[in-house]
Parts: C-alpha cells; structure tokens; sequence
C-alpha cells in the first residue's frame, strides 16, 4: 500500500451502520487519536495523505442486511481493513446488540472475520456504560431515558424499546444464547466474578483451552473494560484481532493505551458554535427521538410529517419556506412507533436522501442531523460524502461531523448521525445553538 504511517496503525474498525461508526470516531477523537471514517471501501488515493491517522474506519450497513449480503461484501472490506495492518480490528456494533440470523447476524460477520483475520480468538464486548449499557454474567442490561423510565436499567429482553425493535427484536439477554442463534462458533465468558477476584486471565485461558473461539466479556464500569483491553491488546502481540462490540471496546482499549504510552493525553476540546439554521431528518420510530422532536417543535423549529411515500413535494417546499424565514427544521416519518401508515426500507431511505439533498443545496444549511441508524446509513449515501472526521462533541454516541465531499457544495457540511435511542429530549435544540454538551450556548 502507499500508505505509510510513522508509528503503527494501532486501530481499524467497520461499522455495521453510520450511527455507530461515528459513535467510534468521536471516542478516538476525544482522546487525540487522529482518525478518518470513510463512508465506502477507500482506495490508495483516498489513503494517501493519511500518514498522521492512527485509526482508519469504514461505515458500512451490514446492520439491516442478510447473511446472504454479508457474504458477497464483508470479505472484501475485512481484507480492506486486514492490509492497513491495525493491531486491532474491531467490528462495530450497537450496544443493544440487536440482530437475527437473517438481518445484521452479528454471529455470520464473526465467521466472516475469523475467516479472513484468522485471529486465535474473538473478543465480544457489548457493555458500554457511557451509554447505560451493561454485562453481567453474559446477559446484556440497558438503560432507558426519560421520564417515563427514568433511566432505570432493563434486562436487554425486558427492555420496553428494545425488545420491541420493530425488525430485530431483543428476546434474549444472555449474549452466548442470543449468537448461537446466528453462529456455530462456540461461545464462551469471562465474568465478573473473574474480574473481581483478579483471574480474567485464567478464566480466559480456561475457556479457550475448552475449546471457545469467541468470549463474551462482562462490562460494569471502565476499569471492568480496560482490564479487557489489556488482555486483547496481549493477544494482539502476537497476531492481528478481530473484536465484535460496542464503542465500550474502543473506549476500554483508549484507557489501556493511555497507561502504556502508545497515546498521548486527551487534548482540550471547543464546543460547537450555535448554527443559524439547524435542519433535521428524522425516520427513527424511537420514543426517544419522539421526544426529541416534540421539544425541538416548543423551541420553534418547524415540524413537517413526512408522508409514507415521495415525492414529497409540498412537504420540501414547506420546509424550504421555513429555512429561509431562518427557522430550523424537522422533518419526521414518526413519532415514537411505527404504525401502518409509515413506510421503510432501502427504497425510502434512498428517497429521503435525495430530498435532503434537494433541500440542502437550494437552502444552503451548513449543519444537519439525521435520526435514526438505518436511516443515517442509506441517507448520507444519497449526499456523495467520501468520509467523515470529528467536529465537536454534542451527547454521547453522536457526535458534530465534518463531511468531506471535494468538488461539491455539500463539502464541510456539519452533521451528526444520531441513533434512535441516543441523546437527551433538547438534543436537536442543543445541535441548533450549540455549546457543551448539557449546556446551553
């Protein structure tokens, strides 16, 4: 490859959709680790110039496809990955975990990847507590936000969103259980008794010497996630790994390579300015993002229904009239769940895309946000960005981007691509006018 680097790649990972994967470039920014997030498979002449980056990603949406998709597409972008030569290689998930042995099989990307890193084992780390997410004997727990809930945590099986997913419901907690469903590969666990009484390591040994050739690690807190890292950052001396989980991996091996100084000291951070126009595309069915958009309405943003089929004319020329009075916009496709009349799908998303694009190049907004994991993959296709980098922090998990798109006037586009469950009830207000997060400007 061109590529040269000064000090080794230390980091490599695919997102399997765009929500997460910027939920990874924030981490790595956040504690001054250089890093770029393509949106499709980069060539040599999108890496060159990259000699600074310690972490190269790629966003993908692996997240809402088949077994079948993954077969025809993963193996090129993991050998992709593979020949930056990261120490570390890690498949981005969401937290919640929530895939099915025919859409987002996280256990059919697993055999994917063993097949072409060929690693001695794969780590599986979905805890994340920065985002309420939790693993206790091999069972995943989440938060759920607001006021109704109150942030009590759920088993993942119990949780009133999640396990209601209207495409991958979670009805298993237990993390082993849930990938056998979708993988042969056997599963097994470090707990937390192991890391209390300071034999994760033994625990490991033994499990991998029974014949394990994935480990579901438990997560409570930060230190519970870099005792992890320390332990795939030892097998990493030996071989290249591929690790499936949340940004709880990521962050835990941020902590480890800290206190082994392969990086420096997390760098000070400016907050976002204020926009004066801010422009929301919504197609999460979440309560959350309900919410979200309810606040964002008292607040004086536009809120415009999107109807289950386009053109949507009258719907874009609404939102066009808003913008130039300088009001902010919100466009949605729903209000907490879906019901009959909302549609979905590639197709849609694909639509939605285009229309934002429309609306973005007769308005001339600089900053957007896009609600909604498999609506924030298909639509940032439709804008012809090559990659993404780090802008400044917003909530956690979603963070301001910049777009790189040379040659186009949506390059330098200021968004951020924000899952359903992710962010507080003022998130878009807060997007709008800009500050620390949970502050105001």
């Amino acid at each position: 490859m061109s590529r040269s680097t000064p000090s080794p790649l230390l980091y490599a990972w695919y997102g399997d959709d765009f929500t997460g994967s910027t939920d990874v470039l924030e981490a790595l920014a956040l504690n001054g680790v250089p890093a770029v997030l393509f949106t499709a498979m980069p060539g040599e002449r999108d890496l060159a110039g990259l000699a600074h980056c310690r972490a190269i990603g790629i966003a993908g949406e692996s997240r809402c496809r088949t077994p079948a998709w993954m077969d025809e597409n993963l193996p090129g972008l993991f050998a992709r990955l593979s020949a930056l030569g990261a120490r570390v290689n890690h498949y981005k998930v969401c937290s919640t975990f929530d895939s099915s042995p025919q859409t987002g099989s996280i256990g059919r990307a697993m055999e994917i990847g063993a097949a072409i890193f060929h690693p001695a084992w794969i780590p599986i780390v979905a805890a994340a507590p920065r985002l309420g997410r939790y693993v206790v004997f091999g069972n995943l727990f989440a938060e759920a936000p607001g006021e109704i809930h109150n942030g009590q945590i759920y088993r993942i099986d119990r949780h009133p969103t999640m396990s209601r997913h209207p495409v991958t419901p979670m009805d298993e907690a237990d993390l082993r259980r849930h990938l056998a469903r979708q993988t042969h590969l056997p599963i097994g666990s470090v707990d937390v008794r192991a890391f209390f009484a300071g034999r994760a390591a033994q625990q490991l040994d033994a499990e991998l010497a029974a014949g394990a050739r994935a480990i579901v690690f438990d997560g409570l807190d930060a230190a519970m996630l870099q005792q992890t890292a320390s332990l795939i950052s030892d097998a990493a001396a030996d071989r290249p790994v591929f690790a499936v989980g949340s940004s709880g991996l990521t962050y835990g091996l941020l902590s480890h390579w800290r206190t082994m100084n392969d990086i420096g000291d997390a760098p000070t951070q400016s907050p976002a300015a204020a926009a004066d126009r801010l422009l929301v595309l919504s197609g999460s069915c979440s309560p959350v993002t309900a919410r979200q958009i309810q606040a964002a309405r008292s607040q004086g943003f536009a809120a415009i229904r999107i109807g289950p089929r386009g053109p949507w004319t009258q719907e874009m020329e609404t939102a066009l009239a808003a913008l130039a009075r300088g009001e902010s916009v919100v466009l949605y496709t729903a209000l907490g769940s879906p019901d009959t009349t909302t549609a979905g799908g590639d197709e849609h998303s694909r639509a939605l895309g285009e229309m934002l694009r429309k609306i973005l190049l007769r308005s001339a907004v600089r900053r957007v946000v896009i609600a909604g994991g498999d609506t924030s993959t298909h639509v940032v296709g439709q804008l012809g960005f090559r990659a993404l980098s780090f802008a400044a922090p917003l909530a956690p998990g979603a963070p301001l981007c910049r777009a790189w798109a040379p040659g186009s006037p949506l390059d330098g586009l200021e968004l951020a691509l924000k899952g359903g469950q992710i962010g507080p009830d003022d998130f878009f207000v807060r997007v709008r006018d800009g500050g620390w997060p949970g502050t105001s400007a």
